[in-house]
């Protein structure tokens, strides 16, 4: 997706989407063409261009461009060529669990969580150097392209990066800080790599990139190309989210740094190269959003996205159903690789409308979950829950989450906040300079807020119920899978597309120097 923004509004002016063909070759691996996601970048910044000559604006007040991408989806590339080694493997594939299994036999007491002191994140086939590590061990091209001192890693980002600025030509191998806390190689308080936790994972640090702040002028495109972000993190900056104890589903902002209830700790941003890097309490949900796009694609209960919202008004109800969308596992608070979806409480009455309302109502579950873990874990008391992403045009999903959480839910009018927060982003780096990064200037933003409209025993009771189908769904997977696979599902587009409720984030107020 690419969008364009007027810098003194927040208005969007122009804007193209197209969506990425996602891979499963075995059962448990998903995949991306990185040529694909490349072409599709150009494809959507041409047509955002036509666009706007449309519009008669002239394409040369663009003045910089920020990207905002998947963050753990991983990529291994030739320098000398500019050609992928490997498809890209996307932060849902689990090809990985057995490579995670070796690795915590190398660890004192099979601790999942003892690097998360360093990197904020536990050992899981999430975050990107298991996936680089399995590319290492299973694909000789790449193994040669290291030895021979051609190999290039980076997420996403990196990627694009590379190949927008100049590429074997001259391109910028470089990432920022919200990326590379992402990928269990950086240690989040020195704010580079690590050479233990590169040795550990037996990772060469020559085919990593050169880590930078989130808002600072990279390399030249056709105008400036200065800033990138994680798309959570954008997500928070499009929300303005600055202040400690705002939340986002996607970030929550907190001044304790380290979780003891199953959350991560991740870098929220870091807005300059001399500017203090912000922390960000996470917790990650495999299977949120792309629920909708299972019930159409995989059941076919539904043709569009759209539909499930009216079959789900239509119940009003799930009639006792409970649905936990766990295909790739559990992710936070629990960290269970064994669990697998299910759906529970079915009854001869139940139809596709109550399925339909139960899959919404178990992204809004999984809201409750990780928020009372950041409750837990931090004490703030949290007034309202401000949202982001395409699912947020959904009135009945919206309306549920508030009622769920007994707490406002606040959508903005223009629900892909993480495009504009990469916007924001680029331009107020130092050299650009054209955004303001003070809420009250952006005037184009308007909000509409939905308030709890059920007393907070009901929310109880679903919610009791609700755990009790989680605890249920464990379990389902034994360690003894093959060495090839697991299950997976999902995967996100780049450049700023961003499906409501994957994440939740609470921004900190613990700053260190950059």
């Amino acid at each position: 997706m690419s969008s364009v923004f007027n810098a003194k509004t927040a208005e969007l002016l122009s804007h193209h989407q197209v969506e990425i063909q996602q891979k499963f070759p075995k059962e448990g691996w998903v995949e991306q063409d990185p040529k694909e996601i490349l072409k599709s970048v150009h494809e959507c910044v041409e047509r955002t261009c036509e666009k706007l000559q449309q519009l008669n604006i002239d394409i040369t007040n663009i003045k910089a461009i920020g990207v905002s991408n998947q963050r753990e989806t991983t990529v291994v590339w030739d320098k000398t060529t500019g050609e992928p080694l490997y498809n890209a493997i996307v932060w849902l594939d689990l090809r990985t669990q057995s490579t995670v299994e070796r690795l915590l036999k190398r660890i004192p007491g099979n601790n999942k969580s003892f690097f998360k002191f360093r990197t904020g994140l536990p050992l899981s086939t999430y975050f990107s150097a298991v996936k680089l590590r399995w590319l290492l061990d299973n694909v000789e091209e790449i193994r040669q392209a290291v030895d021979d001192g051609r190999a290039m890693f980076g997420t996403i980002d990196s990627w694009l990066i590379w190949c927008l600025t100049g590429g074997k030509n001259g391109g910028v191998h470089c990432t920022d800080v919200t990326n590379a806390s992402r990928t269990m190689l950086f240690n989040i308080h020195s704010l580079d790599w690590d050479p233990e936790l590169c040795q550990f994972f037996d990772i060469p640090m020559e085919i990593l990139p050169k880590v930078r702040s989130s808002s600072e002028i990279y390399g030249l495109m056709v105008c400036l190309f200065v800033c990138c972000l994680g798309d959570q993190s954008a997500a928070l900056v499009g929300q303005m989210c600055f202040q400690d104890g705002q939340a986002k589903n996607t970030k929550y902002f907190l001044p304790s740094v380290f979780s003891d209830h199953g959350l991560l700790t991740t870098i929220a941003y870091k807005l300059g190269r001399d500017k203090p890097v912000c922390y960000a309490l996470e917790g990650s949900v495999a299977i949120a959003g792309a629920v909708v796009r299972w019930l159409r694609d995989n059941l076919g209960i539904v043709k569009t996205s759209q539909e499930v919202e009216k079959l789900a008004a239509e119940a009003g109800t799930s009639y006792g159903c409970y649905f936990v969308p766990a295909f790739s596992g559990l992710y936070a608070p629990y960290w269970e690789p064994s669990a697998r979806g299910i759906i529970c409480g079915l009854t001869q009455f139940t139809n596709k409308n109550h399925i339909a309302f139960a899959a919404l109502e178990a992204v809004c579950f999984q809201t409750r979950e990780i928020l009372d873990a950041m409750n837990k874990d931090c004490g703030i008391p949290l007034s309202q829950l401000q949202v982001d992403g395409g699912m947020t045009n959904n009135k009945v999903l919206m309306q549920l989450q508030s009622d769920i959480l007994c707490i406002p839910v606040v959508k903005p009018s223009m629900p892909e906040t993480t495009a504009l927060g990469a916007a924001m982003a680029a331009g107020a780096a130092e050299g650009v300079g054209i955004w303001s990064l003070n809420p009250g200037d952006l005037t184009a933003v308007t909000c509409e807020r939905f308030e709890p409209q059920i007393n907070p025993e009901e929310s109880e009771y679903r919610y009791a119920r609700w755990k009790k189908a989680v605890m249920k769904s464990m379990g389902w997977e034994t360690s003894e899978a093959p060495s090839n696979g697991d299950t997976s599902i999902f995967c996100s587009l780049p450049l700023g597309f961003f499906i409501m409720s994957s994440m939740i984030m609470l921004i900190g107020a613990k700053y260190v120097s950059g």
